[in-house]
């Protein structure tokens, strides 16, 4: 039996607790200080309501202190770690090697190692485990067979993996465009999403072989369909990109999940559980397309695919709701099954390849009259909505709730009565109270019933009421009976919130900060020969990190990119995606494919280049898979 667990982005408080209502078995939050999402820290106090709300349905909230520490925010580091535990916080997500030094011998929530840390193989995996972490967030490249191998070399390893949301085209934790271009750090999580741009790209000649388009923007993840194929290969978390995104996204996609995940275990009782409690009543249909997304991927999932990235646009496309069948000057009609509202936003792709967009004004069925008619809109286009009214209109409301299951049994004692009440998950508690028995002058039952299933406002619903003995006929004051059911609530409640799960935490003295003469250097465990060749990819940006590398056995210390690590041409990403195999010349697959060899018209190295001239060399190491961009 395998704990499955989805695991949804909180951007605040409120995303948070939707999130738990929705279906989520944990959540992911930013903290005030070192998120990877800088626009998205939340108060202590925030993150202690959030986990004493999560741990009612026994579900966990995670907090994000994943990015670079600089010497002076040490003491800030330990401090917040301290706050973390004490909120009651089940985890915290890291990237930087120096707090394992850090907090040696503090009380900290157990570490699980962020995605940020690069984690592609089973070696760098065992590496992070041996090092103390519980878990680990793998890579968005890896495929299904990479996903396998890694749970059959370290079983015992929490993994994982995304299955839905936005995605980077750097394997993450060595991308340096966003701070060598605008001094925005995506290790210190501020991002400015460089790969969104449009580029041209180039030859060696200066020969235009793309222009202006967004090359490295990839389409949204999406594996709703494919989850058990992942449960099936080790994987025990799946994780929704998204921790700026707002509230109505993430009750849509969590619920979109969730339901899915129910399904599949429905079928797999004596396989999978899911990681927490209590049962989810929606009131909308979940719908993946109606909220933002770029288009959806399997990414590398089944290996290298084409269709991966959207050239086109970074922008949101939403759901394709048919094809312009005719125009007119103030109006234009749509051959498809979509219903339209007024104020929905709809756009297309027009003949310049660029993503237009536009407000009805007023629909009428089929026949929609714009604001402003898109000059560049012609038959036969297809027709995206990314702006539904009528169901943005609808996940305003009240969408979900969540609710734990309770039998109770009303007991006639020697003293007076006693009430047992049974929460699924929680356990059991007893309220007893003294009193004389009257025997009541009609039956009481209804009464009793009715008074002691007042649960609004509590997270618990009563299945059954039992009074015993089964001829029970005793008179009960309604006050009474209210006063027995609250404190019964108090007390579930109380069982359900404690001990918090954050004590069940690694101390300092299982973190390993220390060396093992036995393992392996950290330069023997990571993919690829860059970081030897650029060892500012370990992103050493303190001295308690240089401390614990030197202490690991790694050599060439290098400072981080953001504190100095520089070199001439500096590696400024990492990526799976490959332009080459995108125009059709990627000469592994067409010799895998037995494929006649195509010989690329273009004279290597290509180049990308932005709008105002900035120019970045593209390597392609086949031998790898990757492709590599630097900064010239």
């Amino acid at each position: 039996m395998r704990e499955i667990e989805l695991l949804a982005p909180a951007k605040n408080l409120e995303c948070g607790v939707a999130a738990i209502d929705h279906g989520a078995d944990a959540v992911y939050i930013g903290a005030p200080l070192f998120g990877a999402r800088a626009a998205a820290g939340n108060t202590v106090a925030d993150v202690a309501a959030l986990c004493r709300y999560a741990h009612t349905f026994g579900a966990k909230v995670y907090v994000t202190v994943n990015t670079l520490v600089f010497d002076n925010e040490l003491d800030s580091a330990r401090q917040l770690l301290t706050e973390l535990q004490e909120a009651g916080a089940d985890a915290v997500l890291v990237q930087d090697m120096g707090l394992l030094a850090l907090t040696s011998q503090l009380a900290h929530p157990p570490y699980h190692a962020s995605t940020q840390t690069d984690n592609r193989t089973a070696a760098k995996v065992r590496w992070l485990r041996d090092r103390g972490f519980r878990r680990v967030v793998l890579a968005r490249e890896l495929s299904l067979e990479e996903i396998a191998a890694i749970h059959r070399d370290v079983p015992d390893m929490e993994l994982e993996v995304f299955v839905h949301g936005a995605l980077c085209v750097s394997y993450s934790g060595v991308c340096y465009a966003s701070q060598y271009c605008f001094g925005r750090s995506a290790n210190r999580g501020a991002c400015a999403q460089f790969c969104r741009l449009k580029f041209d790209l180039v030859d060696a000649d200066g020969r235009t072989i793309e222009h202006g388009r967004h090359l490295l923007s990839l389409k949204d993840l999406c594996q709703i369909d494919r989850l058990e194929e992942l449960m099936e290969a080790g994987a025990t978390s799946f994780k929704i990109e998204g921790r700026l995104k707002d509230v109505a996204y993430v009750k849509n996609v969590t619920a979109a999940y969730s339901q899915r995940l129910n399904e599949i275990i429905a079928r797999r009782p004596d396989r999978y559980r899911r990681a927490s409690r209590g049962r989810c009543t929606y009131l909308f249909e979940p719908s993946l397309k109606k909220t933002f997304n770029r288009g959806f991927t399997h990414y590398f999932l089944d290996g290298r695919r084409p269709d991966i990235f959207s050239p086109d646009t970074p922008k949101a496309i939403g759901e394709c709701v048919g094809r312009v069948k005719e125009v007119r000057p103030r109006w234009f009609t749509v051959a498809g099954t979509a219903a339209f509202a007024n104020g929905d936003g709809l756009c297309f792709v027009n003949g310049e390849r660029e993503l237009e967009g536009f407000r009805v004004n007023r629909a009428e069925g089929n026949r929609l009259f714009p604001l402003k008619m898109p000059p560049t809109l012609k038959p036969g286009m297809v027709l995206y909505r990314n702006s539904d009214v009528a169901f943005d209109r609808l996940m305003g409301g009240r969408t979900a709730e969540r609710k734990l299951s309770v039998g109770m049994t009303l007991e006639a004692t020697a003293s007076g009565f006693a009430l047992r009440v049974a929460a699924d998950g929680v356990g059991e508690t007893l309220v007893d109270v003294a009193m004389e028995k009257e025997l009541a002058q009609k039956d009481p039952r209804e009464n009793i019933v009715r008074q002691l299933t007042k649960l609004g406002g509590t997270p618990f619903e009563c299945r059954e009421v039992t009074l015993a003995p089964e001829d029970f006929a005793f008179f009960i004051p309604s006050s009474t009976l209210a006063d027995m059911r609250r404190k019964a609530v108090e007390q579930l409640l109380r069982a359900a919130n404690g001990p918090s799960m954050a004590n069940d935490h690694r101390s300092g003295a299982e973190m390993t900060d220390g060396r093992n003469d036995n393992a392996p250097s950290p330069d023997a465990v990571q993919a690829g020969s860059e970081y030897r060749q650029h060892p500012y990819l370990y992103n050493i940006a303190n001295a308690k990190a240089r401390a614990f590398y030197e202490q690991q056995g790694l050599t060439d210390i290098a400072p981080a990119f953001e504190v100095g690590g520089r070199v001439r041409e500096p590696l400024l990403m990492q990526c799976r995606h490959c332009l080459k195999f995108s125009l059709g010349f990627c000469s592994k697959r067409q010799r895998q494919g037995g494929d006649r060899k195509r010989e690329m018209p273009w004279r290597e190295p290509l180049s990308l280049v932005l709008p105002d001239g900035r120019r970045f060399r593209l390597e392609f190491r086949c031998n790898e898979c990757q492709m590599n961009v630097y900064g010239t």
